[in-house]
């Protein structure tokens, strides 16, 4: 192994071509993944088994948690990019983070209010308000270091080694996936062991409890790195300077809008009365990459009802395992390392844009074969009562008919006796009433047993679910390999189409599409009014293959441009401009340099 001393600050020790700082990063990524994903694997079963909400509902808070913790990267990438810098971003927010994840730990433990000890909360809404704390801190923590971790990153390197920040991104997104898959194995598992001082319930404390200790550990393992970092100084207040820039083309645009004035080659080139060249060109290139997210976050609208949706398909069916992190894990050396250089030995061209293009598509297929999935499962569900209905079933137990009557409409019903069965053998019923009624306040009689019971019968009410989980593997297969071609390639594409000075914003720019995508999946969801899960993956779906149309004809007009090399063309010129008005600082400079 080979170890090199940085001289100064600007140049890293490294490791095997590598700079060993980022080494400390991937492992901080790591555990913040495993408290994140490891907390949210949980999440819905939470909402819907302790806070006791309804299907609909919590999903419909899931995806607002979910689209919260992509919309406060644009918090974080000002802070880092305009006061604090990315590391001091990255330690301020860690800490908000880890407490909100310890009180979502203490909104979980069922004991603080079961005053009768019964087993249930007695006063559900303190949870629910420590719980909503706990969500909103963990959205500004996670949020806010999400645009600073993966850019900071990119800083450690130097421009020439291009080669090894391409890699960097891969591991880094191996990193976020490592911490997934066992967060996602082992949270379940905890959730299931029994815990509690009065009552023993499914322990979401400790299933909490764990990521909050990982989200500690990660904040310890960044800061213990910080002597080998390369630490890039915020450099103002850059998207504000943005916003006044782009707000000034428009309102000198529309001043000049007659025809007397001459065009110009692009709209923001009206700014240049008033803001420097260089500012105009950065904000170009942000705006020329902003503009083609704009579809992307219909990827994301798919791509998280995984911890939704499919979460809850999953509990209609027969099994109990994880894929999707597994299938990272795998997938993504084999396209870095297999699938990658094969493409390019048969002289495609597969650029970053047509990657996420192709990501794209294998959602949409992923969607469809929930489809399928999701009608097999509808085949074997229980019929149950619609809304304003209530669904009584009678079986009659005994040797004679049983007449049933109902009041107060005095409905009557005859239930016929059971068929004689042995007494060892499992029976099915024959004979149950399934009876759907709207009778408002209606009285039933039911007879109690007062002899001892000698035997037990086991009797089959409803059959449990039959189609195994395994059949989700298809979906999770195509999602994943379309996750593997699309988000790395955008953390990519993102910081390599950035100025040096707005890699954290553009890097915002690209979380911010996950946010709109969940925000979609609320609109969607409630405007549609499916009532078949499956109709909703296929619009999902068909939504999806549309946007993916739309994106590949804008990136087929899509430029790719070098930041570096474009800054450094305008301090080319700048330093001409200076040259040309005072001619003597080009001697006064050349003769410094020769008295060093």
């Amino acid at each position: 192994m080979e170890l090199a001393q940085a001289v100064g600050h600007s140049i890293p020790w490294y490791c095997f071509g590598y700079p060993l700082s980022i080494f400390f990063i991937v492992i901080n990524e790591f555990c913040e993944r495993f408290s994140y994903y490891g907390m949210r694997a949980v999440l819905v079963l939470y909402f819907k088994y302790f806070l006791r909400w309804d299907d609909n509902f919590s999903t419909a808070i899931y995806h607002t948690f979910v689209a919260l913790c992509y919309l406060t990267p644009i918090l974080g990438a000002l802070i880092a990019d305009s006061w604090l810098g990315k590391f001091k971003t990255i330690v301020s927010l860690s800490i908000v983070y880890t407490i909100g994840q310890a009180v979502m730990a203490v909104s979980s433990i069922n004991d603080m209010t079961d005053q009768n000890r019964d087993g249930n909360p007695d006063n559900i809404a303190v949870h629910i308000a420590l719980s909503m704390t706990g969500l909103i801190l963990i959205a500004l923590g996670t949020g806010g270091i999400k645009p600073c971790v993966s850019a900071f990153g990119g800083d450690q390197f130097e421009e020439h080694q291009e080669k090894q920040r391409s890699r960097f991104f891969s591991i880094f997104y191996l990193s976020i996936n490592a911490g997934s898959l066992i967060s996602t194995i082992i949270t379940p598992i905890l959730r299931a062991q029994e815990c509690g001082i009065h009552s023993r319930q499914q322990c979401y404390p400790l299933a909490f409890g764990v990521p909050a200790a990982l989200m500690a550990v990660s904040l310890i393992v960044f800061i213990a790195g910080s002597g080998m970092y390369r630490k890039v100084q915020p450099q103002g207040n850059i998207m504000v300077q943005v916003c006044k820039c782009i707000g000034f083309a428009i309102k000198n645009r529309f001043r000049h809008r007659s025809k007397e004035y001459p065009k110009r080659e692009h709209w923001l080139d009206w700014a240049s009365e008033k803001y420097d060249k260089r500012l105009i060109a950065q904000t170009k290139m942000v705006l020329k990459v902003l503009f083609l997210y704009i579809p992307l976050p219909m990827f994301w609208a798919l791509f998280d009802q995984q911890g939704s949706r499919w979460t809850l398909q999953a509990t209609t069916m027969d099994g109990d395992f994880t894929v999707n992190p597994i299938l990272i894990i795998i997938m993504v050396p084999v396209v870095d390392a297999v699938i990658y250089p094969l493409i390019q030995k048969c002289k495609i061209n597969f650029t970053p844009l047509r990657k996420i293009t192709v990501g794209m598509f294998l959602a949409g297929l992923a969607f469809i074969a929930a489809a399928l999935v999701q009608v097999q499962i509808d085949k074997t569900l229980p019929v149950f009562p619609a809304a304003g209905q209530t669904q009584i079933r009678i079986i009659n137990l005994g040797n004679s008919n049983a007449d049933v009557t109902f009041l107060p409409d005095l409905q009557n019903m005859t239930v016929l006796p059971m068929e004689s069965v042995n007494d060892t053998a499992l029976f099915r019923i024959p004979l149950v009433y399934r009876i759907f009624t709207t009778v408002p306040n209606a009285s039933f009689f039911y007879f109690q047993c007062s002899e001892d019971v000698t035997q037990l019968r086991y009797v089959e009410d409803i059959q449990p679910n039959t189609v195994h989980m395994a059949w989700q593997i298809p979906q999770y297969f195509l999602l994943t390999c379309g996750e593997v071609v699309f988000s790395v390639t955008g953390l990519e594409f993102s910081y390599s189409q950035a100025p040096s000075n707005m890699k954290s914003v553009l890097q915002a720019g690209w979380l911010l599409t996950v946010a709109v995508g969940n925000i979609i999946v609320l609109i969607v969801a409630g405007a549609s009014k499916l009532s078949e899960q499956w109709a909703e993956y296929v619009l999902f779906a068909a939504l999806l293959f549309v946007v993916c149309i739309i994106f590949a004809v804008m990136a087929y007009f899509y430029t790719y441009t070098d930041p570096s090399e474009v800054e450094a063309q305008l301090d080319e010129e700048e330093k001409k401009k200076q040259i040309k008005q005072d001619p003597d600082l080009y001697g006064k400079e050349s003769e410094a340099v020769s008295r060093m």
